[in-house]
C-alpha cells in the first residue's frame, strides 16, 4: 500500500471478486442495521438521556462510578448477597434522583434490546 493512500474501514476493501461482493452485501446490511438501531425508541431515549447529562458533568461522573462498581460486582463470581445489599443501600438515594434513574432505565432498555438482537443472530447461525 502506498504511503499517501488512506486506509479504508470498509469490509469490502480487503476482499476482491465474488467474496468482495458478498462482503459488500454484508457491509450494506450492517449499515442498514445501524440505521434501524438508531431509529428505535430505545436508542433515541438513551441518546436523549445521555445528552441531557452533559449539563451535569459531576453527576455524569458519579453515574459512571456507579456503573463501574456495579459492573465489577456483577463480574465477581463470589459476590456475596450482603455485599450486593450494601451496594444497593449505599446508592439508594442516588438512584432516586430522576436524572439518574431515567438515564439508567434508558441505558438498560437499550442494552436489553441489543442483547436480544445479538442472541437472535448467534442463535440463527451454526456457531458454537
Amino acid at each position: 500500500m502506498e504511503k499517501d493512500k488512506e486506509t479504508s474501514h470498509d469490509l469490502t476493501y480487503y476482499h476482491g471478486g465474488l467474496r468482495g461482493f458478498k462482503m459488500e452485501k454484508l457491509e450494506n446490511a450492517v449499515v442498514d442495521l445501524i440505521g434501524a438501531i438508531k431509529d428505535t425508541e430505545e436508542y433515541r431515549k438513551y441518546v436523549e438521556q445521555k445528552e441531557g447529562l452533559k449539563q451535569f458533568p459531576e453527576l455524569k461522573t458519579q453515574i459512571d462510578e456507579y456503573r463501574r462498581r456495579n459492573f465489577a460486582m456483577q463480574m465477581e463470581k463470589s459476590a456475596a448477597f450482603e455485599k450486593i445489599e450494601q451496594f444497593e443501600r449505599e446508592y439508594e438515594g442516588f438512584r432516586e434522583d430522576r436524572r439518574v434513574s431515567d438515564f439508567l432505565a434508558a441505558e438498560l432498555a437499550f442494552c436489553r434490546m441489543m442483547q436480544k438482537m445479538e442472541l437472535r443472530i448467534i442463535d440463527s447461525l451454526d456457531f458454537e
